[in-house]
Protein backbone atom coordinates (compact mmCIF):
# COMPACT_ATOMS: atom_id res chain seq x y z
CA UNK A 1 0.00 0.00 0.00
CA UNK A 2 0.97 3.79 -0.60
CA UNK A 3 -0.09 7.32 0.25
CA UNK A 4 -1.98 8.83 -2.59
CA UNK A 5 -3.16 11.83 -1.14
CA UNK A 6 -2.25 14.10 2.05
CA UNK A 7 -4.51 16.90 3.55
CA UNK A 8 -4.16 19.88 5.71
CA UNK A 9 -6.72 22.00 6.91
CA UNK A 10 -5.68 25.42 8.12
CA UNK A 11 -8.81 26.72 9.09
CA UNK A 12 -11.58 24.24 10.66
CA UNK A 13 -14.17 23.34 8.26
CA UNK A 14 -13.20 24.95 5.45
CA UNK A 15 -11.72 23.25 2.55
CA UNK A 16 -8.36 21.57 2.83
CA UNK A 17 -4.83 21.97 1.55
CA UNK A 18 -3.65 19.37 -1.13
CA UNK A 19 0.33 18.49 -0.20
CA UNK A 20 2.55 16.44 -1.84
CA UNK A 21 4.59 16.10 1.55
CA UNK A 22 4.02 17.07 5.06
CA UNK A 23 5.60 17.29 8.38
CA UNK A 24 4.19 15.18 11.23
CA UNK A 25 3.77 16.38 14.46
CA UNK A 26 2.20 14.87 18.01
CA UNK A 27 -0.82 17.81 17.31
CA UNK A 28 -1.42 17.02 13.61
CA UNK A 29 0.84 18.34 10.09
CA UNK A 30 2.20 21.53 10.80
CA UNK A 31 -0.59 24.34 10.41
CA UNK A 32 -3.51 21.79 10.69
CA UNK A 33 -6.57 23.34 12.31
CA UNK A 34 -4.64 26.22 14.18
CA UNK A 35 -7.75 28.57 12.94
CA UNK A 36 -11.25 28.12 13.54
CA UNK A 37 -14.72 30.43 12.69
CA UNK A 38 -17.39 31.16 15.39
CA UNK A 39 -20.58 32.60 14.79
CA UNK A 40 -21.84 35.68 16.77
CA UNK A 41 -25.23 35.09 18.67
CA UNK A 42 -26.70 38.21 20.24
CA UNK A 43 -29.64 37.59 23.16
CA UNK A 44 -32.25 39.05 24.04
CA UNK A 45 -30.50 41.88 26.53
CA UNK A 46 -27.94 42.50 23.72
CA UNK A 47 -25.37 40.46 24.68
CA UNK A 48 -23.52 38.23 22.61
CA UNK A 49 -22.14 34.33 22.82
CA UNK A 50 -20.11 32.56 20.50
CA UNK A 51 -21.06 29.33 18.35
CA UNK A 52 -18.62 26.77 17.00
CA UNK A 53 -19.29 26.43 13.13
CA UNK A 54 -18.63 22.73 11.76
CA UNK A 55 -19.75 22.06 8.34
CA UNK A 56 -22.70 19.69 8.87
CA UNK A 57 -24.77 22.81 10.88
CA UNK A 58 -22.85 25.32 8.38
CA UNK A 59 -22.75 23.95 4.92
CA UNK A 60 -21.75 27.51 3.17
CA UNK A 61 -18.19 26.65 4.62
CA UNK A 62 -18.00 24.75 1.93
CA UNK A 63 -17.69 27.57 -0.61
CA UNK A 64 -14.49 28.44 0.96
CA UNK A 65 -11.18 27.01 -0.14
CA UNK A 66 -7.79 27.53 1.33
CA UNK A 67 -4.17 27.40 0.64
CA UNK A 68 -0.77 27.69 2.23
CA UNK A 69 2.48 29.68 1.80
CA UNK A 70 4.77 28.61 4.08
CA UNK A 71 7.24 30.41 5.58
CA UNK A 72 10.78 31.30 3.37
CA UNK A 73 13.43 31.35 6.01
CA UNK A 74 16.21 32.51 3.96
CA UNK A 75 14.51 35.89 2.76
CA UNK A 76 12.30 36.44 5.67
CA UNK A 77 9.28 35.87 5.00
CA UNK A 78 6.72 34.69 6.91
CA UNK A 79 4.10 32.72 6.00
CA UNK A 80 0.63 33.24 4.99
CA UNK A 81 -3.12 31.49 4.38
CA UNK A 82 -5.13 31.98 1.51
CA UNK A 83 -8.43 31.96 1.80
CA UNK A 84 -10.30 32.20 -1.16
CA UNK A 85 -14.26 32.57 -1.66
CA UNK A 86 -16.68 30.93 -4.11
CA UNK A 87 -20.11 32.26 -4.93
CA UNK A 88 -22.54 29.44 -4.63
CA UNK A 89 -23.25 28.27 -7.85
CA UNK A 90 -27.14 28.12 -8.14
CA UNK A 91 -27.93 31.64 -6.95
CA UNK A 92 -28.70 34.29 -9.67
CA UNK A 93 -27.83 36.96 -8.16
CA UNK A 94 -23.96 36.50 -6.95
CA UNK A 95 -22.42 39.03 -5.65
CA UNK A 96 -19.71 41.49 -7.46
CA UNK A 97 -16.77 40.38 -5.14
CA UNK A 98 -13.55 42.63 -5.45
CA UNK A 99 -12.19 40.94 -2.72
CA UNK A 100 -12.53 37.04 -3.55
CA UNK A 101 -9.38 36.06 -1.52
CA UNK A 102 -8.61 37.08 1.81
CA UNK A 103 -4.33 36.75 3.11
CA UNK A 104 -4.13 35.37 7.09
CA UNK A 105 -0.38 35.37 8.99
CA UNK A 106 -0.07 32.25 9.18
CA UNK A 107 1.16 32.74 12.65
CA UNK A 108 -0.10 35.77 14.05
CA UNK A 109 1.35 37.89 16.32
CA UNK A 110 -1.09 37.78 19.40
CA UNK A 111 -0.59 40.54 21.24
CA UNK A 112 -3.02 42.70 21.61
CA UNK A 113 -5.81 40.13 20.40
CA UNK A 114 -8.92 39.78 22.81
CA UNK A 115 -8.76 36.15 24.13
CA UNK A 116 -11.29 33.99 23.72
CA UNK A 117 -12.66 30.78 25.59
CA UNK A 118 -13.31 27.77 23.08
CA UNK A 119 -14.93 24.62 24.06
CA UNK A 120 -14.99 21.43 21.42
CA UNK A 121 -16.72 18.40 22.74
CA UNK A 122 -16.34 19.27 26.35
CA UNK A 123 -12.50 19.55 25.79
CA UNK A 124 -11.71 23.64 26.62
CA UNK A 125 -9.33 25.73 25.52
CA UNK A 126 -8.31 29.76 24.88
CA UNK A 127 -8.14 31.20 21.19
CA UNK A 128 -7.49 34.90 20.43
CA UNK A 129 -10.06 36.57 18.30
CA UNK A 130 -8.09 38.13 14.74
CA UNK A 131 -9.85 41.08 15.00
CA UNK A 132 -12.22 43.55 12.51
CA UNK A 133 -10.29 43.36 9.09
CA UNK A 134 -10.94 39.37 9.44
CA UNK A 135 -13.94 39.14 10.83
CA UNK A 136 -15.46 41.68 8.57
CA UNK A 137 -14.15 39.71 5.83
CA UNK A 138 -15.84 36.74 6.54
CA UNK A 139 -19.28 38.25 8.27
CA UNK A 140 -19.79 40.07 4.84
CA UNK A 141 -19.50 36.30 2.81
CA UNK A 142 -21.35 34.67 5.64
CA UNK A 143 -24.30 36.84 5.73
CA UNK A 144 -24.23 36.54 9.24
CA UNK A 145 -21.65 38.26 12.31
CA UNK A 146 -18.42 35.65 12.38
CA UNK A 147 -14.99 35.62 14.53
CA UNK A 148 -11.69 34.06 12.95
CA UNK A 149 -10.14 32.57 16.04
CA UNK A 150 -6.27 31.64 16.11
CA UNK A 151 -5.46 28.67 18.92
CA UNK A 152 -1.92 30.74 19.74
CA UNK A 153 0.40 28.61 21.85
CA UNK A 154 -2.85 26.15 23.49
CA UNK A 155 -3.81 23.31 22.85
CA UNK A 156 -7.01 21.03 24.00
CA UNK A 157 -6.66 17.80 25.86
CA UNK A 158 -7.59 14.58 24.39
CA UNK A 159 -10.48 12.74 26.12
CA UNK A 160 -12.51 9.56 26.14
CA UNK A 161 -10.09 7.04 25.05
CA UNK A 162 -8.87 8.33 21.94
CA UNK A 163 -5.21 8.78 23.06
CA UNK A 164 -2.61 5.55 22.55
CA UNK A 165 -2.76 5.97 26.66
CA UNK A 166 -5.84 4.64 26.69
CA UNK A 167 -6.71 2.81 23.49
CA UNK A 168 -7.40 -1.28 23.98
CA UNK A 169 -5.81 -1.44 20.81
CA UNK A 170 -1.95 -0.77 22.28
CA UNK A 171 -2.92 -1.77 25.71
CA UNK A 172 -0.10 -3.78 25.71
CA UNK A 173 2.60 -1.18 24.95
CA UNK A 174 0.44 1.19 28.00
CA UNK A 175 1.30 -1.91 30.79
CA UNK A 176 4.84 -1.84 29.80
CA UNK A 177 5.13 2.12 29.57
CA UNK A 178 3.78 2.48 33.16
CA UNK A 179 4.95 -0.59 34.58
CA UNK A 180 8.45 0.32 33.33
CA UNK A 181 8.19 3.74 34.36
CA UNK A 182 6.79 3.01 37.54
CA UNK A 183 9.38 0.40 38.38
CA UNK A 184 11.99 3.35 37.66
CA UNK A 185 10.32 5.77 39.60
CA UNK A 186 9.54 3.06 42.45
CA UNK A 187 13.23 2.05 42.44
CA UNK A 188 14.19 5.67 42.76
CA UNK A 189 12.31 6.33 45.61
CA UNK A 190 13.27 2.89 47.69
CA UNK A 191 17.19 3.94 47.10
CA UNK A 192 15.89 7.34 49.37
CA UNK A 193 14.67 5.64 51.70
CA UNK A 194 17.31 3.35 52.39
CA UNK A 195 20.11 5.86 52.44
CA UNK A 196 18.04 7.86 54.79
CA UNK A 197 18.00 4.43 56.78
CA UNK A 198 21.76 3.74 56.74
CA UNK A 199 22.74 7.40 57.68
CA UNK A 200 20.29 7.13 60.77
CA UNK A 201 21.35 3.83 62.07
CA UNK A 202 25.40 4.79 61.43
CA UNK A 203 24.64 7.92 63.08
CA UNK A 204 23.25 6.10 66.29
CA UNK A 205 25.93 3.62 66.33
CA UNK A 206 28.92 5.72 66.22
CA UNK A 207 29.78 8.72 68.83
CA UNK A 208 30.34 12.35 66.97
CA UNK A 209 32.53 12.71 64.48
CA UNK A 210 34.83 15.17 62.89
CA UNK A 211 32.90 17.24 60.00
CA UNK A 212 35.60 15.63 57.47
CA UNK A 213 35.00 12.67 58.29
CA UNK A 214 31.28 12.37 57.93
CA UNK A 215 31.16 13.92 54.80
CA UNK A 216 33.38 11.20 53.48
CA UNK A 217 31.60 8.45 55.11
CA UNK A 218 28.26 9.37 54.51
CA UNK A 219 29.42 11.04 50.64
CA UNK A 220 28.11 7.62 48.19
CA UNK A 221 24.49 7.74 50.13
CA UNK A 222 24.29 11.51 50.09
CA UNK A 223 25.57 10.98 46.35
CA UNK A 224 22.63 8.30 45.07
CA UNK A 225 20.01 10.06 47.28
CA UNK A 226 20.36 12.99 44.65
CA UNK A 227 20.53 10.88 41.83
CA UNK A 228 17.53 8.96 42.89
CA UNK A 229 15.77 11.97 43.57
CA UNK A 230 17.42 13.77 40.02
CA UNK A 231 15.90 10.56 38.58
CA UNK A 232 12.72 10.76 40.29
CA UNK A 233 11.63 14.13 39.20
CA UNK A 234 12.99 13.53 35.47
CA UNK A 235 10.84 10.39 34.91
CA UNK A 236 7.72 12.18 36.32
CA UNK A 237 7.99 14.45 33.96
CA UNK A 238 8.67 12.84 31.43
CA UNK A 239 5.64 10.70 31.95
CA UNK A 240 3.19 14.37 32.01
CA UNK A 241 4.52 15.06 28.57
CA UNK A 242 3.63 12.20 26.88
CA UNK A 243 -0.34 13.42 27.64
CA UNK A 244 -1.73 13.90 24.21
CA UNK A 245 -2.88 17.26 22.57
CA UNK A 246 -4.71 18.31 19.93
CA UNK A 247 -5.16 21.49 18.21
CA UNK A 248 -9.22 22.58 16.82
CA UNK A 249 -9.32 18.92 14.95
CA UNK A 250 -12.65 17.11 16.54
CA UNK A 251 -10.97 14.55 18.76
CA UNK A 252 -7.26 13.62 17.09
CA UNK A 253 -4.20 15.09 15.48
CA UNK A 254 -5.09 12.61 12.19
CA UNK A 255 -7.47 10.48 10.36
CA UNK A 256 -6.97 8.55 7.87
CA UNK A 257 -8.83 6.66 4.71
CA UNK A 258 -8.65 4.44 1.79
CA UNK A 259 -8.84 4.36 -1.63
CA UNK A 260 -10.29 0.98 -1.60
CA UNK A 261 -13.32 1.58 0.42
CA UNK A 262 -14.40 4.67 -0.97
CA UNK A 263 -14.59 2.68 -4.17
CA UNK A 264 -16.43 0.71 -2.85
CA UNK A 265 -18.67 3.60 -1.70
CA UNK A 266 -18.71 5.16 -5.42
CA UNK A 267 -19.81 1.84 -6.63
CA UNK A 268 -23.37 2.19 -5.13
CA UNK A 269 -24.43 5.06 -6.51
CA UNK A 270 -26.36 5.66 -10.13
CA UNK A 271 -24.65 6.77 -13.16
CA UNK A 272 -21.12 7.65 -13.62
CA UNK A 273 -21.03 9.99 -9.80
CA UNK A 274 -17.99 9.30 -7.17
CA UNK A 275 -17.36 9.99 -4.31
CA UNK A 276 -14.77 13.00 -3.67
CA UNK A 277 -12.75 11.77 -0.91
CA UNK A 278 -12.23 15.17 0.44
CA UNK A 279 -15.43 15.34 1.71
CA UNK A 280 -14.74 12.90 4.39
CA UNK A 281 -11.56 15.88 5.64
CA UNK A 282 -8.86 12.86 5.94
CA UNK A 283 -5.70 14.20 6.56
CA UNK A 284 -3.79 10.57 5.07
CA UNK A 285 -5.05 8.94 2.58
CA UNK A 286 -3.83 5.02 1.78
CA UNK A 287 -4.11 3.62 -1.62
CA UNK A 288 -3.92 -0.74 -2.44
CA UNK A 289 -5.77 -1.98 0.46
CA UNK A 290 -6.70 -5.66 -0.55
CA UNK A 291 -10.00 -4.99 0.87
CA UNK A 292 -12.77 -2.27 1.21
CA UNK A 293 -13.01 -1.33 5.03
CA UNK A 294 -10.05 -3.71 6.10
CA UNK A 295 -8.53 -0.66 8.39
CA UNK A 296 -11.65 -0.71 10.72
CA UNK A 297 -9.15 -3.28 12.24
CA UNK A 298 -5.31 -1.65 11.78
CA UNK A 299 -3.99 -1.21 15.05
CA UNK A 300 -0.67 0.64 13.61
CA UNK A 301 1.08 1.10 10.54
CA UNK A 302 4.78 1.91 9.17
CA UNK A 303 4.60 5.08 6.81
CA UNK A 304 8.73 4.74 4.55
CA UNK A 305 10.94 3.71 7.37
CA UNK A 306 10.52 5.99 9.98
CA UNK A 307 6.86 6.93 10.72
CA UNK A 308 4.49 5.16 12.60
CA UNK A 309 0.75 5.60 13.13
CA UNK A 310 -1.35 4.72 15.88
CA UNK A 311 -5.17 3.99 15.25
CA UNK A 312 -7.15 4.20 17.91
CA UNK A 313 -10.74 4.74 16.87
CA UNK A 314 -13.10 4.88 14.39
CA UNK A 315 -14.05 7.77 12.32
CA UNK A 316 -18.46 8.12 12.89
CA UNK A 317 -19.79 10.07 9.97
CA UNK A 318 -22.78 12.53 10.33
CA UNK A 319 -23.86 15.23 7.35
CA UNK A 320 -20.94 16.91 6.37
CA UNK A 321 -20.25 14.16 3.64
CA UNK A 322 -23.76 15.01 1.84
CA UNK A 323 -22.64 18.79 1.58
CA UNK A 324 -22.47 19.95 -2.54
CA UNK A 325 -19.29 22.24 -2.66
CA UNK A 326 -20.57 24.10 -5.58
CA UNK A 327 -23.89 25.22 -3.70
CA UNK A 328 -22.79 24.98 -0.14
CA UNK A 329 -25.55 23.43 0.54
CA UNK A 330 -26.94 19.90 1.52
CA UNK A 331 -26.45 18.02 -2.07
CA UNK A 332 -29.58 16.29 -3.71
CA UNK A 333 -28.02 13.79 -6.03
CA UNK A 334 -25.83 10.23 -5.57
CA UNK A 335 -23.67 12.09 -3.52
CA UNK A 336 -26.13 13.87 -1.60
CA UNK A 337 -26.97 10.42 -0.05
CA UNK A 338 -24.02 9.34 0.42
CA UNK A 339 -24.54 8.84 4.37
CA UNK A 340 -27.79 6.73 3.59
CA UNK A 341 -25.80 4.40 1.64
CA UNK A 342 -22.83 4.03 4.76
CA UNK A 343 -25.85 3.91 7.15
CA UNK A 344 -27.05 0.66 5.64
CA UNK A 345 -23.88 -1.85 6.74
CA UNK A 346 -21.77 0.89 7.82
CA UNK A 347 -23.22 1.04 11.41
CA UNK A 348 -20.48 -1.54 12.78
CA UNK A 349 -19.39 0.01 15.92
CA UNK A 350 -20.83 -0.87 19.15
CA UNK A 351 -20.24 2.17 21.08
CA UNK A 352 -21.78 4.54 18.26
CA UNK A 353 -24.59 2.71 16.54
CA UNK A 354 -26.58 4.90 14.88
CA UNK A 355 -23.77 6.17 12.75
CA UNK A 356 -21.77 5.23 10.07
CA UNK A 357 -17.86 4.38 10.43
CA UNK A 358 -15.42 5.55 7.70
CA UNK A 359 -12.10 5.89 8.37
CA UNK A 360 -9.61 6.02 11.41
CA UNK A 361 -8.41 8.19 14.22
CA UNK A 362 -4.93 8.45 14.22
CA UNK A 363 -1.91 9.18 16.96
CA UNK A 364 1.57 9.55 16.30
CA UNK A 365 4.33 7.52 18.00
CA UNK A 366 6.33 9.60 19.37
CA UNK A 367 9.36 8.92 18.03
CA UNK A 368 8.13 9.85 14.64
CA UNK A 369 7.66 13.40 16.00
CA UNK A 370 8.89 16.21 13.06
CA UNK A 371 9.60 12.86 10.46
CA UNK A 372 8.45 13.96 6.96
CA UNK A 373 5.72 11.94 4.94
CA UNK A 374 5.40 12.23 0.94
CA UNK A 375 2.68 11.01 -1.15
CA UNK A 376 3.79 7.60 -2.63
CA UNK A 377 5.54 6.84 0.47
CA UNK A 378 4.82 2.67 1.43
CA UNK A 379 2.54 2.03 4.01
CA UNK A 380 2.93 -1.61 5.92
CA UNK A 381 0.57 -2.50 8.80
CA UNK A 382 2.53 -3.99 11.79
CA UNK A 383 -0.46 -4.98 14.00
CA UNK A 384 -3.96 -5.97 13.30
CA UNK A 385 -6.82 -6.19 15.69
CA UNK A 386 -9.49 -9.55 15.59
CA UNK A 387 -12.40 -7.28 16.38
CA UNK A 388 -13.03 -3.45 15.57
CA UNK A 389 -12.65 -0.83 18.54
CA UNK A 390 -15.50 0.55 20.15
CA UNK A 391 -16.02 4.09 20.48
CA UNK A 392 -15.44 5.58 23.56
CA UNK A 393 -14.51 2.31 25.23
CA UNK A 394 -11.09 1.34 27.30
CA UNK A 395 -11.63 -2.35 27.56
CA UNK A 396 -9.24 -4.57 26.04
CA UNK A 397 -9.76 -6.23 22.59
CA UNK A 398 -8.26 -8.90 21.12
CA UNK A 399 -5.65 -8.59 18.82
CA UNK A 400 -3.87 -10.77 16.22
CA UNK A 401 -0.89 -13.35 17.37
CA UNK A 402 1.70 -11.60 15.16
CA UNK A 403 3.55 -8.50 16.09
CA UNK A 404 5.36 -7.63 12.57
CA UNK A 405 8.53 -5.38 12.78
CA UNK A 406 11.86 -4.53 10.49
CA UNK A 407 13.21 -7.89 10.56
CA UNK A 408 11.43 -10.24 13.22
CA UNK A 409 8.49 -11.36 14.22
CA UNK A 410 7.01 -11.46 17.65
CA UNK A 411 4.28 -14.05 18.55
CA UNK A 412 1.85 -13.23 21.86
CA UNK A 413 -1.42 -14.45 22.69
CA UNK A 414 -4.37 -12.44 21.84
CA UNK A 415 -5.45 -10.29 24.59
CA UNK A 416 -9.33 -11.36 25.85
CA UNK A 417 -12.02 -9.07 25.65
Amino acid sequence: MHISQLYTYPIKSLRGVSLSEATLTRTGFQYDRRFMLLKVITGENGASTLKNMHVPDFPEMALFTTDIIYPDEEKDEPGQIIVTYHPPEDKDDRIDDNAATLEIPLQPDIRGLRKVSIEMHQSPTTGYDMGAPYNEWFSERFGYNVVLAYLGPHSRRVLGSFAPGKSPAHAVDNYKSVVSTRSLVGLAVLTLVLNGVRVSVSDSASGPMPIQEELLRHWPGVAATVVAALLSWVLLRMDKKGEEAITFADTAPYLLTSETSLDELSARFAGDERMDMSKFRPNIVVSGAATPFEEDFWAELRVGQEARLLLTANCVRCQSINVDYATGKMGTGETGSALKKLMKDRRVDKGAKYSPVFGRYVFLEPESDKVKVRVGDEVDVLRTMKERMVYGSSSLVQLDSTFKADNFSLDWPGLAN
